[in-house]
């Protein structure tokens, strides 16, 4: 119990010091997560808007799938995408093994679904009860799709928070494509585990602290969005 005492001590005084490799570490992981969920932002959310308003062969399809791939296993993402970038991989010849680039596409890859399915239902059910008015106007449904997107931006803010709070939390995929390279694709996560297996809890636990203060701002921020939304729909009805 000492010991344990000591290392969380260590921990805080890791971070209360800003440690140049626990900041390190932090900012490889934050710049990672967010370029991640900005490129699934821009995959996710046409995708979700045009399965919410559009009428197409295929569709229920397509959102059976959408909302299947949001249950990724992530060892599997990153097996996948590691056999991609191989140097006997399809894309072997881009050399984007063993880089930051390599964790982003894996994270992109978990969290575009989620993105994807998420604004599905927000903007489907923004459609449902602005349908008359926008027809009303004499705008097409692909029309629609930028005002209904507008409209929902508090809900879909929170996509995108759901979205980060997947990624910034990812280990099995970043360490497969990644590989846990000091300075290189070190991030929270793996460092994690790494600092564990050699017996440096101080680190570990101290890059755990950072971490789960992320994700408990992110769900804050999550919780404050929805209340706002609500609020905004009773306002509306």
């Amino acid at each position: 119990m000492q010991n344990f005492a000591q290392e969380m001590q260590a921990a805080f005084a890791l971070v209360l010091a800003g440690d140049s490799e626990l900041l390190g570490i932090v900012g490889l992981s934050l710049r990672v997560s967010l370029f991640a969920v900005l490129c699934a932002a821009l995959i996710g959310m046409p995708l979700g808007a045009a399965l919410a308003v559009g009428r197409f062969p295929g569709r229920r399809a397509m959102v059976v799938l959408v909302n299947a791939l949001m249950g990724l296993p992530p060892v599997v993402v990153g097996l996948i995408v590691y056999l991609m970038l191989s140097r006997s991989g399809p894309l072997g010849v881009l050399q984007l093994l063993y880089t930051p680039t390599a964790m982003i596409i894996a994270q992109v890859v978990l969290v575009a679904p989620i993105i994807a399915a998420l604004t599905r239902q927000v903007v489907e059910m923004l459609d449902a009860e602005y349908a008359e008015q926008m027809r009303s106007l004499g705008l097409s449904r692909l029309a629609t799709v930028p005002v209904l997107l507008w409209d929902g931006r508090v809900a879909l803010l929170t996509a995108l928070l759901a979205g980060f709070g997947r990624a910034i939390a990812e280990v099995g995929a970043v360490i497969i494509v990644g590989g846990n390279i000091n300075h290189v694709t070190r991030v929270m996560t793996t460092a994690i585990a790494l600092e564990t297996s050699k017996g440096n809890l101080a680190l570990a636990l101290a890059l755990g602290a950072v971490l789960i203060g992320i994700a408990v701002a992110v769900n804050a921020l999550v919780s404050l969005l929805g209340a706002r939304s609500r609020a905004e729909a009773l306002a509306h009805a």
